[in-house]
C-alpha cells in the first residue's frame, strides 16, 4: 500500500504520495481530476555509483592503458633497434591503432548482445598478453604482429564499458562519470611513460612492456571478479528495463552524428598523428634526449588528471555541444602553437595546454553520442565511434610519415592545423542546436 502525505500545493495538485519498490523510492503526483502523473527521483544506488563502483572502473580504465599507452613513447628506442625511416616507424603504431579499430566494431555489437563483462575482461587481460609478446619479439615483423595482437585484445574495454558507466548515473550527471572514469585512461598516459623511461634506461624497451604486464594481467583478474558480482544477469537486465523506457533522440540526431564522427576524423586523426610523432620530432627535430622524449607524453597527459572531471561538469551545466565545437577548434590551433614553439618552457606549456583541450573534450564527446544515439543501439556506436578514431590515426600516421620525411614537421604540422581548424568550424554549424 502505498502511504499518502496530504500537501497544499495550490490549485494543481491535493497530495502526494510514496511509493518503495524495490528499495527505490518514487513520488507520484495526483491531480484533482483523479489523474495521476508518476516522477521517478534518482534511485540511491544511482547516487552511490560515484562512491561504490566508479573507482573500480578508474581503476580498470588505468589498468587498461598502461600497455597501450607505451607505442609512442618507446617510439624512439624501437625505431633506433631496427634502424627504422619515419613510415617504418609509423608503421608500429599503426599495426596497434589499425587492429584496434578493426576490434571496436565488433566489440561494441557483441557489448549490445552478450553484456560487457567478457569484452572489458579480454580488454584488459589481453592486453597484458600481448605486452609480453611485444617484449619478447626479436624482429620487426614479430614486433608489428605482437602490436596486431595487442590492439585487437584492447579493442573491447570502451564500446563495453563507457554505455554501462552511463546507464548507471542519472543523464545530468553522465558528463561527471565520464570525466572521473577518465581519470584512470590518462593516470596512465601520465605515469606509464615516465615509469618505462625508466625501465627502458635500465633493461631496454623490452623491458618496460614485460614489466608493466605484470600488473596488468593481476588487476585485469581482480577486476573480472568485480564484474561478476556487481554486475550480474539481474542488474543487466534492469539497465535494459532503464533503456527501454528512455526517450529517443531528437529528430536529425543522424546527420547530426555524421557530422560529428567527420570532425572526429579529421581532428581525431591529426591530432592522433601529431602526438604518434611527438617523441620522434622533440628527438630529431628540436634535439631532446629519447629519455626526454619518451616523458614528454606525460606532459600531454598529466591535466587529465583534473580537466576531465571539468569538461564533464561543464558538459553537465552547458550541454555537449558547445563544448564539442569548441575544444574542436581550439585542437587546430594548438597545433599551429606545435609547429612554431622552440625546446623549452614554451614547448612545455603547449603541450600542457594540448593535453587539457583533449581531456575536457573526451568525456564531452562520449556524453554527445549518449544523447544523439537510441539506447539498444548505443555500444555498437561507440563502437564506430572508437573504431573511427583508431582508424583515422593509424590510417593518417603513415601518410603523415611519407610526408614528414619529403617535406618535414614544420610543413605538415602546419598544414594538419588549417585542416582540424576549418573542419572543426564548417562541421559545428551541423550539430549546433542539439540537445545533451
Amino acid at each position: 500500500m502505498p502511504v499518502k502525505y496530504n500537501r497544499m500545493s495550490g490549485a494543481e495538485f491535493r497530495f502526494v504520495t510514496v511509493f518503495r519498490r524495490n528499495s527505490s523510492v518514487i513520488t507520484g503526483v495526483h491531480h484533482k481530476k483523479g489523474h495521476y502523473v508518476e516522477i521517478k527521483l534518482p534511485d540511491s544506488k544511482k547516487r552511490s555509483f560515484f562512491l561504490t563502483s566508479l573507482p573500480f572502473f578508474i581503476l580498470a580504465h588505468a589498468t587498461h592503458h598502461l600497455l597501450t599507452a607505451l607505442p609512442q613513447p618507446m617510439l624512439p628506442y624501437i625505431q633506433e633497434e631496427f634502424n627504422l625511416n619515419y613510415a617504418q616507424s609509423a608503421a608500429v603504431t599503426s599495426a596497434f591503432s589499425l587492429s584496434n579499430g578493426a576490434a571496436q566494431l565488433p566489440a561494441g555489437w557483441l557489448a549490445d548482445r552478450i553484456g560487457p563483462t567478457i569484452l572489458i575482461t579480454i580488454g584488459i587481460l589481453g592486453v597484458a598478453v600481448g605486452g609480453v609478446f611485444v617484449g619478447i619479439s626479436n624482429t620487426y615483423i614479430l614486433l608489428l604482429v605482437a602490436m596486431v595482437f595487442m590492439g585487437l585484445m584492447a579493442g573491447g574495454y570502451h564500446p563495453a564499458a563507457t554505455p554501462l558507466i552511463s546507464m548507471s548515473v542519472p543523464a545530468n550527471q553522465r558528463g561527471r562519470a565520464l570525466g572521473l572514469h577518465l581519470i584512470g585512461g590518462n593516470s596512465s598516459f601520465f605515469l606509464a611513460p615516465l615509469v618505462a623511461g625508466a625501465i627502458a634506461i635500465a633493461w631496454g624497451w623490452r623491458g618496460a612492456y614485460l614489466t608493466l604486464a605484470i600488473p596488468t594481467a593481476i588487476l585485469g583478474v581482480f577486476f573480472f571478479i568485480y564484474l561478476k558480482r556487481r554486475y550480474g544477469k539481474a542488474q543487466m537486465e534492469e539497465i535494459k528495463r532503464r533503456q527501454e523506457v528512455e526517450n529517443p533522440p531528437q529528430p536529425g540526431y543522424k546527420r547530426r552524428l555524421i557530422a560529428f564522427l567527420i570532425m572526429m576524423i579529421v581532428g581525431g586523426g591529426a591530432g592522433a598523428s601529431v602526438l604518434a610523432f611527438l617523441s620522434l620530432y622533440m628527438v630529431n627535430e628540436l634535439g631532446a634526449s629519447k629519455e626526454v622524449g619518451a616523458m614528454a607524453l606525460s606532459i600531454v597527459f598529466s591535466s587529465g588528471l583534473w580537466a576531465g572531471p571539468v569538461g564533464g561538469f561543464i558538459s553537465d551545466r552547458i550541454g555537449s555541444t558547445k563544448v564539442v565545437i569548441i575544444t574542436g577548434i581550439l585542437s587546430g590551433l594548438i597545433i599551429f602553437a606545435l609547429a612554431e614553439v622552440k625546446f623549452g618552457f614554451g614547448l612545455w606549456a603547449v603541450l600542457w595546454v594540448m593535453g587539457v583541450i583533449q581531456a575536457v573534450r573526451f568525456p564531452v564527446t562520449e556524453v554527445f553520442i549518449m544523447s544523439q544515439t537510441p539506447a539498444k543501439h548505443r555500444s555498437t556506436i561507440y563502437g564506430v565511434y572508437y573504431s573511427t578514431m583508431q582508424y583515422t590515426g593509424a590510417i593518417f600516421a603513415p601518410i603523415m610519415g611519407v610526408l614528414i620525411d619529403i617535406y618535414g614537421f614544420h610543413t605538415v604540422f602546419t598544414y594538419s592545423a588549417i585542416a582540424v581548424t576549418a573542419v572543426a568550424i564548417l562541421t559545428g554549424f551541423f550539430i549546433w542546436g542539439a540537445k545533451g
